[in-house]
């Protein structure tokens, strides 16, 4: 079982009920308060190790006969834990910028974006609060552009619009990430003042923005 830290409630909790990191309850409660995750849906795990929020996103997808499909994407080799998990979780062991992001798409011949992205990434933290606080968002950064798109997230100046315009490719640009229309995205981020930062890009990219800290979330975190 992972986790850092003293075992508490939440690490018993998630234990017991045979997930392989704490991490699965937090996923839990966001799940349970905005029911991201819906039978049939088309789930991302962005830095899946150890798995436990591909157990959770699994649960949530309900029965196998219901269809949809989970995959994780890590830098590490993630074996699909065998406990809430089934034949719809996948695992690929690559980056996620988005410049990879074919290849994650090509896990699949149908599935081509997702209805749902996580990202539970986190640097390797070195207790430098304000390195740790920009690798942090460094990262949603890669998690945002791979959903959204680069030429979503980075504006393109007036010439350069036109031109694409006129030879037809604009609409390439614009559709180059792989979260669906009205689809839901959960990143992690360490707390500090670049967050409100990326708030403030994150706004005008969705219909609703939201922070939650759930309560599983150590004090510590």
């Amino acid at each position: 079982m992972n986790g850092a830290g003293a075992p508490d409630f939440f690490y018993r909790e998630a234990q017991r009920l045979g997930y392989v990191a704490r991490s699965a309850v937090k996923l839990w409660q966001m799940q349970k308060q905005y029911k991201l995750i819906k039978p049939g849906s088309s789930v991302l795990d962005l830095g899946c190790a150890p798995g436990a929020w591909l157990q959770v996103a699994c649960q949530s997808l309900g029965p196998l006969k219901t269809g949809g499909i989970v995959v994780g994407i890590d830098l590490k080799r993630v074996k699909v834990p065998p406990r809430h998990c089934d034949a719809r979780v996948k695992t690929v062991c690559a980056g996620f910028t988005i410049f990879e992001s074919l290849i994650l798409c090509s896990v699949t011949v149908q599935q081509k974006r997702f209805s749902v992205i996580l990202s539970d990434m986190c640097p390797l933290v070195s207790g430098i609060t304000t390195r740790d606080a920009a690798l942090s968002v460094e990262l949603g950064m890669q998690a945002l552009d791979l959903a959204v798109g680069r030429a979503t997230l980075h504006s393109l100046d007036d010439n350069v619009q036109k031109e694409k315009e006129m030879d037809g490719s604009a609409s390439d640009l614009e559709n180059d990430g792989v979260l669906l229309t009205g689809g839901h995205l959960v990143i992690k981020l360490l707390e500090s003042e670049d967050v409100k930062e990326f708030s403030e890009i994150c706004k005008p990219l969705f219909r609703k923005a939201s922070w939650l800290r759930p309560k599983a979330t150590r004090s510590s975190s």
